[in-house]
């Protein structure tokens, strides 16, 4: 393995494990990595609602009829749990959020005023991937997917794409993620895909619009496709060269027309809306995967599962220390008092916390604190109260340096 292998370092971490009795493919979160997870949930959340996003709650069950009607399948079966019967009925674990927010569009009347109308979910799916393929968290059964749907007007449609290519860079810009390449995903030969040339000429000449105006180079890949549109997937590469798709965004003129899908447009007739698909970061699971790839562990401060550690030196400043922490907890840090051990040893065990606060017997005597930053820099002592603001303010930022003079 490589030095940033996720697969090792989100267990070293005690980010993530697995266990043969819940199954390959299905791994579970320990403490540490919940809490990197939740932060990107909620940064995301936050992220799209100032972009005009609202938020629902889906079932990760439906019935096979609405897959029949998706297209899902007849298109992506093969991808999918087999159907569990309940009485006359057979339901399934969803593969894809999408015809769920269709029916959420459908259950009410729309008019051309509300569009877009932009419906976004943290949503668990199901993929029955094959046994040979999973690995950590990039390849999993169980995903909890960033998801997106827009309902728009034709004229609307490549605006709202565009505008969504841009949230995924400002997003990679703040988590330190970098795209490898963009890729315009085209359908190949066969069934897999819906047979309706007019619509993938359409869709495909409005993605690279998108794309052509958005100023990034990108490369024309045949056979990428989703089963129901094309689609911009921007990919990227962990340590050990294999690429894969974070992000996507798509225009779908399939499942509005599968769905009946309409709005009430100015001159009082039924129009059909497009729908464009997007995904900011992905899947949470492979998200967190190349975060850790990315960082090796060393999470920018609003990430990091520990945000502060608090170092007495002797047990005469233990008191102090635990003040201290009492105080950062207060201010919703998270913080750990690292007491046991000498003092080099639990600077090295703490040398992945963002900050460092040391209390020795002059600090202790000042009502100071010695500062130690991940990246090996040492700030003068300060009051703790002075301390809690720097980080504090650092860890609001979700930013990536650690001190603001930096």
């Amino acid at each position: 393995m490589y030095d940033h292998d996720h697969r090792r370092l989100g267990r070293e971490l005690d980010l993530f494990d697995t266990d043969s009795l819940m199954g390959a493919g299905l791994p579970y979160w320990l403490p540490d990595g919940a809490t990197v997870r939740h932060e990107l949930e909620e940064y995301v959340r936050e992220l799209e609602c100032a972009a005009g996003y609202r938020h629902v709650y889906s079932p990760v069950l439906g019935k096979r009829e609405l897959y029949e009607i998706s297209g899902h399948w007849s298109h992506y079966s093969e991808d999918m749990f087999p159907p569990m019967e309940l009485g006359a009925e057979e339901v399934v674990l969803r593969p894809s959020l999408c015809p769920h927010h269709a029916l959420i569009y459908r259950s009410r009347s729309h008019s051309y005023r509300e569009l877009p109308l932009r419906i976004a979910e943290l949503g668990g799916m199901y993929r029955s991937e094959l046994s040979g393929v999973l690995g950590g968290l990039t390849r999993v059964r169980a995903i909890q997917l960033n998801d997106a749907h827009i309902f728009c007007t034709l004229d609307q449609a490549v605006e709202e794409a565009r505008t969504a290519l841009n949230l995924i860079a400002r997003a990679y810009a703040d988590l330190g993620i970098r795209a490898s390449r963009y890729r315009l995903s085209l359908p190949g030969e066969g069934g897999k895909y819906v047979a309706d040339p007019a619509l993938w000429r359409r869709a495909t000449a409005m993605l690279k619009e998108v794309l052509d105006t958005s100023g990034v180079d990108y490369e024309s890949a045949e056979g990428e496709a989703a089963f129901y549109g094309p689609k911009i997937d921007v990919q990227i590469v962990d340590g050990a060269g294999r690429e894969a798709t974070l992000s996507t965004v798509q225009i779908d003129f399939h499942q509005p027309e599968r769905f009946d899908l309409h709005y009430i447009g100015a001159d009082g007739a039924k129009h059909r809306p497009v729908m464009v698909h997007r995904s900011v970061i992905g899947s949470v699971e492979r998200a967190v995967a190349q975060l850790v790839e990315e960082h090796g562990g060393a999470f920018p401060a609003w990430l990091a599962p520990v945000q502060l550690a608090v170092l007495p030196v002797s047990e005469a400043q233990a008191a102090q220390a635990y003040d201290l922490a009492e105080r950062a907890l207060a201010q919703g840090l998270r913080v750990e008092v690292v007491a046991e051990g000498s003092l080099g040893a639990r600077v090295r065990a703490a040398r992945l916390v963002p900050y460092q606060a040391v209390i020795g017997e002059r600090e202790a005597a000042a009502g100071l604190v010695a500062v130690r930053l991940r990246d090996g820099r040492r700030v003068e002592p300060l009051a703790p109260a002075e301390l809690l603001h720097h980080i504090g303010a650092r860890v609001r930022a979700r930013g990536a340096e650690l001190w603001a003079d930096a």
